[in-house]
C-alpha cells in the first residue's frame, strides 16, 4: 500500500521537497501517494496542489491549518518545512496524530525544542527525521570514505574560513529568518547546520568548542512601516575540538570590505582534501586530494572509485534507483522507512548532535568561554538560546 504523504509549509525549501516526492511518485509509483498540501497561505498551498494534479491528475487536498488536515487525513508521514520555530510544535502535533515526520534543519529552533520533538518520537514510536541533504550526495559519501581508508593519512585539522563584503540598506526587507524566535539564529545556524552535520559525519562527536561571534555592522531593514535592526551576527570564529583529536577552525564574515577569501581544506598526515566551494555545503564535485609529494586526485575519479567499491545492495541503500541528489535521497529514505518500517539514516537525535555545534557556537560566544559539547546536547546550557525558549514556553 502505498504511504500517504503531505507537505506542511509550501514556501522556500518545500519547492524542493516537492520536485522529490514526484520524482519518487514517478519512478515508483505504487510507493507513494501525495495527499494533501498546508500553508497559513493557501495560496502557496494551492500552488503545490497544483503541481501534483499536473503531474499526476490527482490534486491533493488544501489546508491553510495543521489540525483541521490532521483531523481530516489518514497520513502516514508529514514533511514539515516551516519556519524553524514551528519545526517542534507541527512535529508534535503530527506524530500525536499517528503521522510519522521528516522535519527540514535545524531540526529543532533550540535544542529544548528538538527534544520536544524527540520524546513524542519515542513514547510513540513514530519517525522523527532530520532532512538533511548534504552528507548524502555522492563527493560527500566519497570524502567520509576516503578519510575511513586512510588515503590523507590520520586526520589531523581543517580549515573553513570565508571573508566578504555585504552592502547593506534600510530598504532590505525583513524575513522571518530575521525573527530569532522563527529563525534561531544566523547563518551559523541556517546554512551552518549542513556544515555543522558534515563534520559530525567526519569527524564524529566534538570535546568543547569555543566561538567569538558578533555584530560588526548595525543593519537595519524594513519591517512593515518601521526600519528595524537585524539581529543576526555578520561574523564568526569558532574553534571545533573533536574527540577523535581533529581540531577545526571555522569563521565567517560578510563585514570584510576590500578583500574576499573562501577556503575550505581538510588536513591529514599524507596530505589533504582541497575543496572549491563554499564553507557550508562541500566537500563538492570540484574538490581534489592533494599528497606529500603534489600529486593530485580529482574528487571525480575518487568518486569513481568510491562507487566502483560499493556492492550492490549497498549501491541500492545508499542511491537508490540510481537517485543523487541530496533532497530527493532524504525524502525517499522517509518514504521508504515509513513503507518498510525501520528507521531513517538521520533520525531527529543525529539532528540534534548536530545543530549542537551550530547552538555550542552561539553559546560559547554569548558566554565568552569553551563550552563542553555535551552539556549543550542536554540543554544545560542556553544563555544565547533562553530567550528563544521563553518565547516558545520551552
Amino acid at each position: 500500500m502505498a504511504v500517504n504523504v503531505a507537505i506542511a509549509g509550501c514556501g522556500g525549501m518545500a519547492n524542493g521537497h516537492l520536485r522529490s516526492y514526484i520524482q519518487i511518485k514517478e519512478t515508483v509509483p505504487e510507493k507513494i501517494d501525495i495527499v494533501a498540501m498546508c500553508d497559513p497561505v493557501v495560496e502557496s498551498a494551492e500552488k503545490f496542489a497544483a503541481q501534483i494534479e499536473e503531474a499526476f491528475g490527482m490534486k491533493p487536498a488544501v489546508y491553510a491549518d495543521i489540525d483541521e488536515m490532521l483531523a481530516k487525513e489518514d497520513l502516514d508521514g508529514v514533511d514539515i518545512c516551516s519556519p524553524h520555530g514551528y519545526h517542534h510544535v507541527n512535529a508534535i502535533k503530527c506524530m500525536q496524530a499517528g503521522a510519522n515526520v521528516i522535519v527540514e534543519k535545524p531540526i529543532g529552533v533550540t535544542v529544548k525544542a528538538t527534544h520536544a520533538i524527540m520524546d513524542p518520537s519515542k513514547r510513540t514510536g513514530k519517525i522523527a527525521a532530520t532532512a538533511e541533504q548534504i552528507r548524502r550526495m555522492p563527493s560527500r559519501r566519497a570524502s567520509k570514505w576516503l578519510m575511513d581508508k586512510g588515503m590523507i593519512g590520520e586526520m589531523r585539522m581543517f580549515f573553513a574560513q570565508h571573508a566578504s563584503w555585504t552592502d547593506h540598506a534600510p530598504e532590505d526587507r525583513w524575513h522571518w529568518r530575521l525573527d530569532l524566535a522563527l529563525g534561531g539564529g544566523g547563518m551559523v545556524m541556517d546554512s551552518g547546520a549542513h556544515f555543522c552535520d558534515t563534520i559530525r559525519y567526519l569527524y564524529g562527536d566534538p570535546d568543547t568548542v569555543y566561538a567569538r561571534v558578533d555584530k560588526l555592522e548595525t543593519r537595519m531593514v524594513t519591517k512593515g512601516d518601521e526600519i528595524v535592526q537585524s539581529a543576526h551576527e555578520d561574523m564568526w570564529a569558532a574553534t571545533i575540538n573533536f574527540r577523535s583529536g581533529v581540531t577545526g577552525l571555522w569563521t565567517c564574515t560578510n563585514a570584510a570590505p576590500g578583500y574576499s577569501f573562501n577556503r575550505a581544506v581538510h588536513y591529514g598526515s599524507e596530505g589533504c582534501l582541497l575543496d572549491d566551494g563554499d564553507i557550508f555545503h562541500g566537500p563538492f564535485d570540484g574538490a581534489k586530494v592533494i599528497l606529500k609529494d603534489g600529486t593530485e586526485y580529482p574528487m571525480s575519479e575518487i568518486v569513481a572509485d568510491y562507487k566502483a567499491s560499493l556492492g550492490r545492495d549497498e549501491t541500492e541503500r545508499l542511491f537508490p534507483h540510481g537517485f543523487e541528489d541530496g533532497v530527493l535521497l532524504e525524502c525517499y529514505d522517509f518514504v521508504d522507512a515509513i513503507e518498510n518500517g525501520r528507521d531513517v539514516e538521520i533520525p531527529a537525535e543525529l539532528g540534534l548532535r548536530a545543530k549542537s555545534i551550530c547552538e555550542a557556537i552561539y553559546e560559547s560566544g554569548a558566554i565568552g568561554e569553551a563550552v563542553d559539547f555535551d552539556e549543550v546536547v542536554a540543554g544545560d546550557i542556553e544563555v544565547y538560546q533562553k530567550p528563544i525558549n521563553e518565547h516558545w514556553g520551552l
